[in-house]
This record gives structure tokens, sequence and C-alpha cells, in this order.
């Protein structure tokens, strides 16, 4: 029997180690390095333009792994932990990554909501990042998933790629900013976790109705009315937002645009001790686009989730939200 614990820590390896290696070669960045060592993985040959030694190395490093013995989750998560080193290199705040535990309880909500779609469904990630929490998504449908992400760094894009074709995931990535006027199918799912703070773009923003009034609107709240958008009438959105959403001078028109165009099913306050500070804690706003069967639930879903690393009060909590998904949207 496999250790998956082992094959994970061998790939990691490899990807640190032949990362580390290129990037000392002056060219790459760690992050940058670890795409494109993922893609002479994929390739089985190195394909950078490296000195003969250099090459001779990362080629031994290519022959340690037996790349078609591995699960999905196990390359994601060997990836997942590459990628979480090298932003620690990082300080921009978009190359924050969603934790393992929230990739998962996501999973766990997209499936209760696609659990009639048995044929297939369709899904965006509107700020995928390096794809962590969609390639989560993917791996753990049991119903196939045409995927979608959007990513403006160009080198989160290239590792999201390079691991999606490693995972044999269906997925078409967008070097674009989701906000931009581009077209894109309307999908049954969109779940993001949302970038936080201002869009510099005032002219593209004047076109969206949850628009500042003076100065640089909020970039997520542009992309909660772009998510709406392109949602199917009765299609699903989830939302990681911060805990101050409706607190904010906007938050008035931010709550009247949600009643109008969807049904406001839940918010899940995630657990506090994954954060360092109260400002940064966060939560998943569970929404329905308005359409012909769509019901209003009598209650909103609103819970504060206990620790992840707590098993038996998570399980009691996701007793009770079965309950609710049963009970209020007839879902099994």
């Amino acid at each position: 029997m496999i250790k998956t614990d082992n094959k994970i820590e061998d790939l990691f390896n490899y990807l640190n180690e032949s990362a580390t290696l290129l990037e000392k070669e002056g060219s790459y960045t760690y992050l940058e390095a670890l795409a494109e060592v993922g893609e002479n993985l994929f390739q089985q040959d190195v394909v950078q333009p490296v000195p003969e030694d250099v090459k001779g190395q990362l080629s031994q490093q290519i022959d340690k792994i037996k790349i078609e013995e591995y699960e999905p989750e196990w390359i994601r998560k060997s990836f997942q932990l590459a990628v979480l080193k090298g932003m620690k290199e990082v300080t921009q705040s978009h190359h924050a990554m969603t934790p393992d535990a929230v990739c998962l309880f996501m999973s766990y909500l997209v499936n209760k909501v696609t659990s009639n779609k048995k044929e297939g469904f369709s899904l965006i990630d509107l700020a995928a990042g390096s794809g962590n929490l969609l390639s989560a998504l993917l791996n753990q449908s049991p119903s196939p998933i045409k995927g979608y992400g959007f990513e403006v760094d160009e080198t989160l894009l290239h590792i999201a790629f390079v691991h999606a074709n490693l995972q044999k995931n269906e997925v078409e990535l967008f070097h674009k900013d989701s906000i931009q006027p581009i077209e894109f199918p309307e999908v049954d799912v969109i779940v993001t976790d949302l970038p936080v703070g201002f869009y510099p773009n005032d002219e593209i923003a004047k076109s969206f109705s949850l628009r500042s009034t003076e100065g640089h609107s909020f970039i997520h709240h542009l992309m909660i009315e772009k998510g709406i958008e392109r949602t199917k009438a009765g299609g699903f959105l989830f939302f990681i937002v911060p805990n101050f959403l409706f607190e904010s001078d906007q938050a008035p028109v931010l709550h009247a645009y949600l009643k109008e165009h969807t049904c406001i099913h839940g918010l899940l306050q995630l657990p506090k001790t994954m954060f360092k500070s109260k400002q940064q804690a966060k939560s998943i706003l569970m929404l329905q686009k308005k359409g012909k069967d769509v019901r209003q639930p009598q209650q909103a879903l609103l819970a504060e989730l206990p620790s992840f690393s707590n098993k038996p009060a998570l399980g009691d909590m996701v007793q009770q939200i079965n309950k609710w998904f049963k009970e209020e949207l007839g879902l099994l």
C-alpha cells in the first residue's frame, strides 16, 4: 500500500529542490522556477535553456518521480506546500493562498448544491491565484466539472496551468482581470476567495451598479457583481469575504443589490483561530441567483464554524448544515 504522506513529501522535495536549483541560475524567482520545474515534470524533459550540468541535475530529479502513480490530490497538496514556501518571500496581499481546510469545506458546500448534476456542471474562480482552490473543487467533486479560472498574476497563472495539466483537470485559464468587459460563459457555480481592496480602473468600474460614487470602487464588490452577472439563473455563488463586508459605508448598496438579484442563503464565519487578527477574519457568503424555481429559505444559514481541527464539533456543525440544506433547499 502506497503511503500518501510519503508520496506528497517526495513530490514536494522534487519541486522544492528543482526550483531552488533553477532559482540559483539567476533567471527565475522561486515561484517562477516552481512553474518551470512543474512543466519539466509534465513534459518529462528539461525545457529551460540552462547549462548542461544544471540540465543533468534537473533530469535526475525528474527521473525520481513517477507522476503517473500520483493521485490528483497528492499533486495539488505537494504544489500547495511548495507555493506556500515561495510566498513567504512575497509580500503582496494578492499572493495569499486559501487554506487547505477551507478548500475542502468549500468543496463540501459545492458538492451539496450540485448533488443533482450527475452529468456535470461548470464553475468559475474569478481570482484563481495558483489554482489551489479550483483544483480542490475539481478533485473532490463526484460529478465532472468544466472549470474556468481568471488570474492577473502571470507567475501564479503559470503554476495553476502546470499543476492542472499534471492533475489532468479540464480547466480553461485566462490571464485577465475578471472585472474587465470580456465575454465568458455563464456558469452553474462561482467560487472565489475574493481579493479585498480598491479597483484602480475607474473607467471600467463606471459600468457597475456597485461602483463607488467617489474615488475608487471596492474590488470585492465589483467581483461579486460580475460573478452574479455571469451565473446562470438558479446558479450558486460562494464567496470568501472579509467579516467587515457589510460594515462599510457602501454596504447598504451591496445588500440591496444582493437582495434584488439573489437569495442570500447564508454566512458562515470561518474559525477565528485561522487569522492573525480580527481585521483579517473571513466568512463564506452563500448566494443563489434568482430564477424560476429558486426558493428563498425561511431562515438563512448563519453560523460560526468551529476549528477545523476539532473533529467532533465540526461533525456536529456539518450535520446541522446538512439538515438546513434538506429542509430549506430540498437538497440531500
